[in-house]
């Protein structure tokens, strides 16, 4: 049986035949065999007509990416050879199959939907069930005409807020009536803000009306009395210490003046006062209406991208100064920071004995943009992420940020999303400033700092009490010796970090299994129990 004659077509662009006369083709098919050199014309003209062909019929069928450098007419006399400064990879010349490249696709967008994961919060809700005790003392200690204690808090508005929640406290101690907290003028800013200026002062005495009675003045029976200023609090003080240093100046005089009291304030404290600090951080101290509202305006103004990470970034020039660290921009900006440190040797916080390097390898510095770049692409954060960046303006401005904004181009601030004129009867108010970038922080799918502080402490409390919302707590000491290592793989360093931080991402922790932790930070077991024993606050 005779075989069947195959026959094999070439699928040619009509602007190639259009191109050819009509002379050009028959000499092309049918010209005599002549010398060598006209013997090869022909096979030239066959072998570009069929290239070309085969690139167009590649383009159709596999669809190829528009990165790789083909132009779109494949035999175009003016086609330039693509440029090796354009970072053209070789594997971008080479034609996936369709399956291949979505299963890619797919292990890749989910990695990235991980990202958005939350963390199992174990069932873990808020739960306030005060002693039988402490509800008995309350009606004595509501009663209180005679004792009056006056704060005055210092800081920014996070160390503030932890000032108040301790006055409470010491308040209901020292069974005194607390004075509306006073909030100093900061010296750094200008803010002559007061307490009922940044915090809703009616909603603050209605949820602690059974704790601890707050009234916004002295009464006019104390407004003569000297009131008695104590400056010697140690830190760490326990319930015991306060009533015996202060029971006796209050008989004698009425009134308490505190100054500072930050950390002075054990943090061991029994569980009916650490449930009150819960109290006080979580539920009493809400922001007053204006700044809610404008709070939640942008919130929703980053909410309709979808989902979104809030960063805190510390990369002011006072943060680089005072923690001994460089930002890494440039050698200018490095020696600035370098000068003013020797300027002002006292504004370094601690170990100053340590060089930059040691610093910077105990995770004691804050990761500049670059760094954060890099940790939130090994664990996964998509490149087209909505980021949120809360903090003060960056030494060295945009240009500091150009790292992150060049992976992650959906990059913003309260100044980006604020309609024009919005901020402006707040910008010589740093508190109102940083209680915008707060809520909108506390509202994120995903929280990260890029260094401890007292906003972090703060937000990583709320995210908590909250059902444990997803925040990223960079392991800076152990992951920094990776960033370092410049021939370490990209996949392999990604697995690495995002192996070190498996257990850093807002999981539930017992704030008793390390000393010293502060219960706003770690409300668990005080102030959350499990789902098997919990009566919701």
């Amino acid at each position: 049986m005779a075989k069947s004659k195959r026959q094999a077509y070439i699928s040619v662009p009509s602007q190639i035949i259009s191109s050819l006369s009509s002379s050009s083709l028959q000499s092309l098919l049918l010209s005599p065999k002549k010398s060598s050199k006209s013997k090869n014309k022909p096979m030239f003209w066959f072998f570009c007509i069929f290239l070309c062909a085969f690139v167009g019929m590649l383009k159709i069928w596999f669809q190829l990416d528009p990165l790789v450098p083909f132009s779109p007419i494949p035999c175009s006399i003016f086609q330039q050879e693509p440029s090796i400064s354009r970072g053209f990879s070789k594997s971008l010349l080479n034609v996936v199959p369709m399956s291949e490249k979505s299963g890619g696709d797919e292990e890749r967008e989910e990695k990235q939907s991980g990202f958005w994961e939350q963390p199992d919060g174990l069932g873990y809700r808020p739960c306030l069930d005060f002693s039988n005790e402490y509800e008995k003392s309350s009606g004595e200690i509501l009663k209180e005409r005679a004792k009056y204690l006056v704060v005055v808090v210092s800081g920014g508005i996070n160390q503030q807020r932890n000032q108040i929640v301790d006055a409470v406290v010491m308040a209901r101690i020292l069974g005194a009536t607390l004075v509306v907290p006073i909030l100093q003028v900061n010296v750094i800013w200008g803010d002559e803000s007061e307490f009922s200026d940044i915090f809703d002062l009616d909603h603050f005495k209605k949820v602690l009306a059974n704790d601890v009675r707050v009234v916004s003045s002295l009464p006019s029976t104390h407004l003569m009395s000297r009131p008695v200023e104590e400056k010697r609090m140690p830190v760490n003080v326990s319930p015991e210490w306060i009533r015996a240093h202060y029971a006796r100046k209050f008989r004698r005089d009425g009134v308490l003046l505190l100054r500072g009291l930050d950390s002075r304030l054990s943090k061991d404290l029994p569980s009916d006062l650490q449930k009150l600090r819960c109290k006080v951080a979580f539920h009493a101290l809400k922001f007053a209406t204006q700044i809610l509202e404008l709070g939640n305006r942008v919130t929703e103004r980053m909410r309709s991208k979808g989902p979104y990470l809030a960063l805190h970034l510390r990369m002011e020039k006072d943060v680089w100064v005072r923690t001994g660290c460089l930002p890494g921009l440039s050698r200018e900006y490095d020696e600035l920071i370098a000068n003013e440190r020797k300027q002002r040797p006292k504004l370094l916080t601690s170990r100053s004995n340590m060089s930059y390097h040691d610093r910077k390898l105990a995770g004691l510095c804050p990761l500049n943009a670059l760094e954060v770049t890099r940790l939130l692409k090994a664990l996964g954060a998509p490149k087209n992420a909505g980021i949120y960046w809360a903090g003060g303006n960056p030494l060295g401005g945009k240009e500091a940020l150009l790292p992150l904004n060049r992976e992650f181009p959906n990059l913003y601030n309260k100044e980006d999303l604020a309609l024009p004129g919005e901020l402006e009867p707040f910008a010589s108010k740093a508190s109102f400033m940083a209680a915008i970038d707060y809520i909108v922080a506390e509202n994120s799918d995903v929280f990260m700092p890029s260094h401890g502080g007292n906003m972090g402490h703060a937000i990583q409390g709320h995210r908590a009490y909250a059902g444990h919302k997803k925040y990223i707590t960079p392991n800076k000491r152990q992951m920094l010796q990776y960033f370092l290592n410049s021939s370490l793989p990209e996949a392999e360093f990604n697995k690495i970090i995002m192996d070190l931080h498996r257990d850093s991402l807002g999981q539930p922790e017992l704030r008793t299994s390390k000393a010293g932790r502060d219960v706003t930070k770690y409300p668990i077991p005080e102030c959350m129990c499990s789902d098997s024993n919990s009566h919701s606050s």
